[in-house]
């Protein structure tokens, strides 16, 4: 399987792009304001978008969700739970981030709706939606079991975990998403996060401090 992302906008943003092989179908995961940067970024390896998955509504991850979906045709999926976020990213960015950038931040005419525990086929790969709360109330993780991945988004990093002091994070919520969603997951776990590094869950498990509740 291919995969490789690119960091994008402002706040260095993972886009990944997931394919079968190099050239053909793909799928990306978030889509920061930056089309043509996503748009470069698959030519560059020949690769035809089929669908986005958006991990969360915060603009620096959905805000280019509209541009790519009418770009190429292709449905955007997001949790209903975080409409509040992603139904006007610019208003996001006046009142969360208190700036406003030029660029097309309008959604996707339509949404598909992600839903915890269902899987997805795109492109010839299943993956599974788990609902994360807690860095937002529709933040989602995508695992594919089958190839031993997570894209964790802003749920889990390398050596961190998202931040939870934005309107509808919670602390608490993450952490037991992260109790129940992702520590059970397979250590071995190659983890994809929305910001920074690679890692592995058994990495992070050894060495996060966020996540020394749940050392054996």
């Amino acid at each position: 399987m291919f995969i490789s992302g690119i960091p994008l906008w402002v706040a260095a943003t993972n886009t990944w792009v997931i394919a079968p092989e190099k050239g053909g179908p793909a799928v990306i995961v978030d889509a920061p304001p930056d089309v043509d940067g996503i748009a470069d970024f698959l030519a560059e390896h020949d690769l035809i978008p089929v669908a986005l998955l958006v991990s969360h509504g915060h603009v620096d991850h959905v805000g280019g969700a509209g541009g790519v979906a009418r770009r190429y045709s292709i449905s955007a999926y997001v949790h209903p739970d975080d409409e509040y976020l992603y139904s006007d990213p610019v208003a996001q960015l006046r009142q969360l981030w208190g700036f406003e950038l030029p660029g097309d931040y309008a959604p996707p005419e339509h949404w598909e709706f992600l839903e915890d525990g269902t899987s997805l086929e795109l492109a010839g790969i299943e993956f599974e939606v788990l609902h994360t709360p807690g860095h937002t109330p529709g933040h989602c993780c995508f695992h594919v079991a089958g190839e031993g991945v997570l894209f964790s988004a802003d749920q889990l990093f390398a050596g961190s975990i998202g931040r939870t002091d934005l309107p509808g994070g919670d602390y608490e919520t993450l952490m037991a998403s992260m109790r129940d969603r992702i520590i059970p997951l397979d250590s071995a776990t190659e983890v994809f996060p929305g910001h920074g590094a690679t890692t592995t869950l058994a990495a992070e498990l050894a060495t996060n401090p966020f996540l020394q509740e749940f050392r054996a």
